[in-house]
Order: structure tokens, then sequence, then C-alpha cells
């Protein structure tokens, strides 16, 4: 007999407690499974020549100012310590830039995703807790204090900002017209109104009073951007592009759009030249900088990975299929005719 007990513990006697639900479990036949396997790869070859095609229509225009050429206009830039050094990339579009345009700058042999570089910041100054500012945790090491005096914002990540410098310039008639750039928007949304956050003191100031800035650094974070409030900072834009690290030692970074009215329809042919104040070394690490115009479509950057994955996909179950119709022909059961 069962104990009392047990009978109180006991589920109810329903059909969904009993587990006596009706069900449907498919039987899998070739007739089913082969036309599944045609329509699936007709569409993956589908989706993937229209993926490969929009990304061979996206404009990209790249430009090395390594330096590392002698005839280089940024030979001297690379092989002297001199600041704020400057030099010149010139190129001529042949076509239209069409649509909105945007400018990025690109770092090779860079490996952002290193452990290392990538757990050195403190998060908790990051996020405006002042606490943080005079005792910054030890995963900023080497990169904690200067000297006795703690450093905001600390660690790898913050201390190795970007910060070559660029200006676009149209020549029209052996006349130089300046093409605007818009920094706003370049950044993560997430990143911007939430995992960074300013302390909320006013001036800010004077929430850095007793720190010292990054080593390489030559400003601290509260002049990032001093004309604009709502770039200045830990939310300074060019500084959250940075501090999302990149998966790959090959990278863009975005730096800024062309959203001026005379350039709405995008970059007309024509001469150009990018004015480059060039103070970020990567000679010493056999690294590689450029920079990048690139426009969009609706699937984002140029990428032909993704349509030659759907493609050999696509491509797989076709073929998969022929073997799997084959098969079932040759040893097929007499029942199943």
């Amino acid at each position: 007999m069962p104990k009392e007990q047990d009978l109180a513990n006991r589920p109810d006697n329903t059909a969904f407690t009993q587990q006596r639900l009706p069900a449907w479990q498919p039987i899998l036949s070739a007739g089913i499974v082969i036309p599944g396997f045609v329509l699936i790869g007709l569409a993956f070859i589908g989706i993937g020549v229209a993926l490969f095609l929009t990304s061979r229509s996206i404009q990209v225009q790249e430009f090395d100012y390594t330096g590392v050429d002698t005839t280089s206009s940024c030979y001297m830039c690379s092989s002297t310590n001199v600041p704020n050094c400057v030099c010149y990339v010139n190129f001529t579009l042949t076509t239209k830039f069409q649509g909105m345009v945007y400018f990025y700058y690109a770092l090779s042999n860079y490996f952002q995703s290193h452990r290392k570089f990538g757990a050195s910041r403190d998060y908790y100054q990051l996020s405006g807790d002042t606490t943080y500012f005079t005792a910054p945790l030890d995963v900023c090491i080497p990169f904690q204090y200067a000297n006795t005096t703690p450093i905001v914002p600390c660690g790898l990540s913050a201390n190795s900002l970007f910060n070559d410098t660029f200006k676009l310039y149209q020549i029209v008639n052996g006349t130089t017209k300046l093409v605007p750039f818009d920094g706003r928007g370049i950044a993560w949304w997430s990143d911007y109104n939430i995992k960074y956050q300013n302390p909320k003191v006013t001036p800010l100031k004077d929430a850095f009073k007793g720190t010292a800035k990054p080593v390489n650094w030559p400003k601290p974070a509260y002049e990032l951007d001093t004309t604009d409030p709502s770039n200045n900072g830990f939310v300074n834009q060019d500084f959250l592009v940075w501090m999302r690290r990149a998966a790959l030692p090959n990278f863009w970074k975005l730096y800024r759009r062309i959203t001026d009215p005379d350039y709405v329809g995008g970059l007309p042919a024509g001469n150009y030249s990018i004015e480059i104040t060039y103070n970020y070394p990567v000679i010493s690490f056999n690294g590689k900088k450029r920079v990048v115009l690139s426009n969009v479509s609706w699937m984002g950057g140029r990428n032909p990975f993704l349509g030659i994955a759907y493609l050999v996909v696509g491509s797989l179950c076709i073929v998969m299929s022929i073997v799997m119709l084959i098969v079932y022909a040759k040893f097929k059961f007499p029942d199943d005719v």
C-alpha cells in the first residue's frame, strides 16, 4: 500500500500532468526529405546570389598611409618623433560615390582581441563611479598609476586610443574645398547611453581632480571635446568607437560620416586630398594604417563572405539531395515503390 505522503505528492490524474496529450511525430520519407533539401538549397542559393551581388556593388576606396614607402608623403612622419606631423594622400574618384559615404581608419596586425588588452580597463571608472577614480582596479596594471597618481581612464585599452586625425578636401579647378565630416552617432547606442557614463559632477573637470591622464594621451578625458558636452569625457564618440574591441587583427573603425547637404547624394567624381595628422605609431609591431572610404547597402558594408556562405550551403543541399535520390533509387525497398 502506498504511503499517505506519497499519495499527497502524486501529480493530478490529468492528460497534461500524466503526459497523455496527443502528439505528432513526422515520418521522414524520401518523398519529403529530397524535395525539402532541393527547396532549401534553391532558397539559399537565391539569397546568396542577392547578398554577393549587393556586396559587390558597394564602393570602397582604401589608401595606405603607414609611410613605409620612401615615396609616400607620410614617410617623414613615420620615421620621426615629431608630434602632429602632417602628410597628405591624394586620389581621384573616376566615378561618383553613391549615397552616404563613411570614412574609416583601418589598422593591421593589431590584436585588440587579446585577453589582457580587453581586460585592462576599469568599468566602474567608465560608468562614472568616482570612487574608482582614486583607486583604480588592479586589472589596469601597468597603466593604473602615473607614479602615485591614479590614471583615469586607466588600462591598456584607453591608453592606446587612436589619435590620428583626418580632413578631406575636394580639389575643384585648383582650389581646395573642405568636405565637412559628421562625428555624431558613430558609436553604438548602448555604449553611449548605457555602458559608458560621465560622473555626475559639474563642471566635469572637477571630477578628475587628483588624477592623471593616460600616459599616451595629449590631453585629459574632460578635454576630448570641450565644444560639445555631450561628446566629452567617457561619452566621446571617438573614444567609444576605440573601446569597442575588434575581433580580428585587421579591422576598420568608423571615423566620420559625410552628411553635408552638398554631398548628400555622395562624393562626385574628381580629385581629392586627405590631410592626415600623423601621431599613432604602428611600425614597431609591423602594423599598417589605412584610410577607407565606403558607402553601404541594405545589408551593411562590403562583406562577400556572407553571400559565399549561403551559396556554399545551398549548393551542398542540392548535392546532398542528388546523392540521396541516387541512393534511394538504387536501394529502395519493394514496398516503397
